[in-house]
């Protein structure tokens, strides 16, 4: 069977082994991956993001090392990327596999929402700098519904959304580009794996990530001239292990809130995916236990089972 013209999506929480799924079905079908990763995209920061390139072990992948770190990448651009990856990927007629956990990405993917750049507007933000972080969530709840805490992680996001939803207010012609045009063909598959046993892979896999040398990785970052702020700006692994690395945190403080925080971050991940079936995203749910090859079985019965539609 031919399964070019259907879009594959795997995705699901942090430490799920998403990306040795996506590549077990790409190899089957002879796909290639786009990763919905959205802090993979960042040349050097590798330790800290899983970024295992061994492990697509041939499989051609895309949207990876994109960018240099210390970048802030927005939606918009990896909407811009992925349209133009997708395409040659579908022109070259190649199975597309999209994998990644960053919900935002795979929602607004799947539904098919465009969106305009938004400029700066230097002027708000000289109206806006000072205000806590506090005060700019406050601000911006007024302004749009938080699905989740992405867009207040920091002043630079929180001040970054409340410049996005000015934009739209002053330009109301451009609302109906957001509006959603699903892609008909993708089948988006989630790979479950029950509370406890995602616990105990996150603090694992954050064990064997600083053993093998995550802090040295920031280290040789901030050497290499990235501004500590950047570095922080992205969260988690970067955000812990810089306040250690700059003073601010003992490793045994940085290890203890680092491992809460990606607790709370694969918690927020699944309240993602769940608000996505809400609102009209269906998810096949496969267990992580599956033997690959089962895995990739039952994904691709489920692509049979579309196929009729896609006439």
């Amino acid at each position: 069977m031919d399964y070019k013209d259907v879009f594959f999506v795997i995705t699901g929480p942090t430490a799920t082994g998403k990306t040795a799924r996506a590549v077990h079905l790409a190899k089957a079908i002879g796909g290639e991956i786009i990763s919905a990763d959205s802090r993979q995209i960042y040349r050097g920061m590798d330790i800290g993001t899983g970024k295992d390139l061994a492990e697509y072990d041939g499989v051609p992948y895309h949207l990876i090392d994109i960018r240099p770190a210390g970048y802030r990448y927005s939606l918009y651009e990896f909407l811009e990327d992925f349209k133009r990856v997708y395409d040659d990927i579908r022109r070259r007629g190649k199975p597309v596999i999209m994998c990644g956990g960053t919900g935002m990405y795979v929602e607004t993917v799947v539904k098919g929402i465009k969106l305009p750049p938004v400029p700066r507007n230097e002027e708000l933000r000289a109206e806006l700098a000072g205000k806590s972080l506090e005060e700019l969530t406050a601000l911006l709840k007024t302004m749009k519904t938080l699905r989740n805490n992405s867009d207040i992680d920091t002043v630079a996001r929180a001040t970054r959304a409340i410049e996005i939803c000015r934009y739209y207010e002053l330009h109301p012609d451009l609302k109906a580009l957001t509006e959603p045009h699903p892609m008909e063909n993708a089948l988006v598959i989630g790979v479950e794996v029950d509370r406890d046993t995602r616990r105990e892979r996150i603090s694992r896999r954050l064990r064997a990530r600083l053993d093998e040398g995550m802090i040295d990785e920031v280290r040789r970052l901030i050497d290499e001239g990235i501004d500590p702020e950047d570095l922080i700006y992205y969260g988690l692994e970067y955000k812990f292990v810089t306040q250690h690395v700059i003073g601010q945190l003992t490793k045994d403080e940085m290890f203890r809130q680092l491992e809460i925080a990606i607790h709370q971050f694969a918690k927020r991940q699944m309240t993602w995916f769940r608000g996505m079936e809400k609102r009209g995203t269906p998810i096949h749910w496969l267990s992580s236990t599956l033997p690959p090859d089962d895995f990739t079985a039952q994904v691709l019965h489920l692509a049979t089972q579309m196929q009729p539609n896609k006439q």
